[in-house]
């Protein structure tokens, strides 16, 4: 820590003096690449931390600098009011740009945001209140007491200031609540959702955040050249700062601001050569996406670890602990619901033609643990993804906690208190173990977003708490050893009761389990027996799809048997096993000698594990209907 804080002592002494020893060339260079390196925070927090393919980001640095230009020359405002407009201008760009993010993602996404740039630049070379092609001059200069701002010197350290509190502000976002649902929106966009981040407003805060960065620069730069025109906010332009993102690693906002000053240095090196310079460009970016997809910033991770393994100095001394149980609820609070916490009543959903749910009605009672088993494709999976707001029932009504959640969205129902795992994991990978436990205990909603512009202390004392809260669902869980480690990286037990621990997290009324033993050993699978009873007996309602019968036997007080889309049986273990629909549709005649009836002990056989029914919410749309 002592010194992380010397060196970044001497790099603000350095910054600071910096200017001392520059001629008046020089210094205009350092000044638009400090405008650059704002411009790329922006564009990092949209692309790298959020996800959100975003290509006009040069429109929000045009919209600021005209906006700006247009109030003080043709409307008579002075430089810091047309600043305050310019910035809501640019909010608002933000807003509309992100409009399209609600609907599309992926390179789609990048050529609507790339479109709207390409309006943005016709606009202003063809607009009569822009300057056409000739722009705008005559801009006024900032003023500050004492301080002649006419000189680019001085003007150096307003920009520094402002680019100082521009990374500061984005380094707090994204290693506080929003901007951990920001990054886990960019790992798995289902999964938070799952989690209660309310991922249409999350996508519309990344497009925000850009808009504003994008603004700020746009004011410094009308400031400093006070004169703008269409080729300062080219295409040509837009590529160079996506260049200046990737090479300096778009997922830093350190990394950003590196690519985007040492871009703008080479780029004046080498202006002499600007044919060669731009090829040069191209072949660096091709060569970073390949070989260094983390860009600069990721380097000296990368290396280490490369050094870890080679060296054999990986040794990992963590284990898995003991799962604390919960402390169990009281009888009269148990049955404090006398109503069905889950009713699925007459549900179908069709695919294209093919009815993966036939005609589906269970209800499921608080305080239950129950078992949803059958056949590969009999629509296990597609159950779950339609209680949980995953897909659209064709027909039908879901209810829970005794409301009708037929149309209501995962993070929504998460908020009303129903958590799920997945058959095939889906942690967030770039998260640590802790944040993943961090995103799904935090249950602020999203339009509390203004905290971090007017209250930092709030977002603090929450963050503070949370954390806390991480810890402690940790040492339940077993997994204090591996709170810093990357899930990926640990055992796949282990990342199965980092899923059941995120999901518990949550605090959920009803927690529905996909296959949660798969890939579990013998002793994996008791673990998680013992974990799942106790998590009945904290209050929670169980409901889980599993193809080891072991396991369900054993657990479940009541199983629902499908095939083919329908509810084939439904009842105790015992009468699931001898009803002869199922021996026919599911088990198979010589299956039933294997198959343990429940019995007094609280351990369940491994048993028969036949295979796993796929997740549909992990395949193509086109895959959905075979599932």
């Amino acid at each position: 820590m002592k010194l992380r804080i010397g060196s970044l002592g001497a790099l603000a002494v350095a910054l600071w003096i910096l200017p001392y020893g520059l001629g008046s060339y020089s210094i205009h260079v350092v000044n638009i690449a400090v405008i650059y390196a704002l411009l790329a925070i922006g564009m990092g927090l949209a692309m790298g931390v959020s996800g959100q393919i975003n290509l006009a980001q040069v429109a929000f640095f045009g919209v600021g600098a005209y906006t700006l230009a247009i109030l003080t020359t043709h409307s008579g405002y002075g430089f810091w009011a047309a600043a305050v407009l310019a910035l809501l201008a640019t909010t608002a760009t933000g807003l509309l740009v992100g409009i399209p993010a609600l609907r599309m993602q992926s390179h789609y996404l990048g050529i609507v945001t790339l479109g709207l740039a390409l309006g943005f630049i016709n606009w202003i070379t063809n607009a009569s209140i822009s300057g056409g092609a000739d722009g705008i001059s005559g801009i006024p200069l900032p003023t500050l007491p004492g301080i002649d701002l006419s000189s680019e010197y001085l003007y150096y350290y307003l920009e520094l200031v402002v680019c100082a509190l521009g990374l500061g502000f984005g380094l707090f976002v994204v290693r506080t609540s929003l901007g951990r649902r920001l990054r886990a929106m960019r790992d798995d966009s289902l999964a938070a959702g799952a989690m209660g981040a309310e991922i249409p407003l999350l996508r519309m805060t990344a497009f925000v955040l850009a808009g504003l960065y994008g603004g700020l620069a746009g004011v410094l730069y009308a400031g400093l050249i006070r004169y703008v025109a269409p080729e300062t906010f080219s295409i040509a332009n837009m590529f160079i700062l996506l260049a200046m993102v990737i090479i300096g690693g778009r997922r830093s906002l350190v990394g950003c601001v590196v690519g985007a000053v040492g871009l703008t240095l080479i780029r004046e090196w080498l202006s002499d050569f600007s044919t060669y310079a731009q090829l040069g460009y191209g072949v660096v970016v091709v060569l970073m996406v390949v070989f260094a997809p983390t860009g600069l910033a990721g380097i000296p991770s990368r290396a280490l670890e490369f050094v870890r393994r080679r060296g054999g100095r990986a040794v990992n001394r963590a284990e898995l602990r003991p799962f604390q149980p919960y402390e169990p609820v009281t009888a009269l609070e148990s049955s404090s619901l006398d109503e069905p916490l889950l009713e699925i009543r007459s549900v179908t959903k069709d695919f294209r033609g093919l009815r993966a749910l036939d005609d589906v009605s269970l209800t499921v009672a608080a305080g239950e643990i129950r078992g949803i088993v059958g056949p590969n494709g009999s629509g296990k999976t597609t159950l779950f993804n339609v209680i949980s707001g995953f897909y659209r029932a064709s027909s039908g009504k879901v209810r829970f906690a005794g409301r009708d959640t037929t149309t209501t969205r995962p993070y929504t129902l998460s908020l009303l208190g129903l958590a799920r795992t997945f058959q095939n994991l889906r942690l967030f990978r770039q998260l640590t173990v802790r944040e993943n436990i961090l995103v799904a205990l935090d249950r602020t909603r999203t339009h509390t977003v203004w905290q971090y512009a007017l209250w930092q202390p709030g977002v603090i004392r929450r963050e503070r708490r949370l954390r806390r809260q991480a810890q402690k669902l940790l040492e339940r869980f077993g997994l204090t050893d591996f709170a810093d480690a990357a899930p990926g990286s640990l055992p796949y037990g282990i990342q199965r009761r980092i899923e059941i621990a995120r999901a518990m997290a949550t605090q959920p009324r009803l927690l529905l389990l996909d296959e949660p033993a798969a890939g579990l050993n013998g002793e994996e699978v008791q673990q998680l027996a013992d974990i799942v009873r106790s998590i009945r007996d904290r209050g929670t309602t169980v409901v889980l799809i599993e193809h080891n019968m072991g396991l369900v036997m054993s657990l479940c007080e009541r199983v629902t048997v499908l095939s083919s889309g329908g509810v084939i049986a439904e009842g105790t273990p015992a009468e699931v096993v001898a009803a002869p629909a199922v021996i026919e549709a599911y088990l198979g005649d010589s299956a039933m000698a294997d198959v343990p009836l429940p019995g007094p002990g609280p351990n369940p056989d491994p048993g028969p594990n036949p295979g796993s029914d796929p997740d549909p919410t992990s395949a193509p749309a086109s895959k959905e209907a075979t599932r």
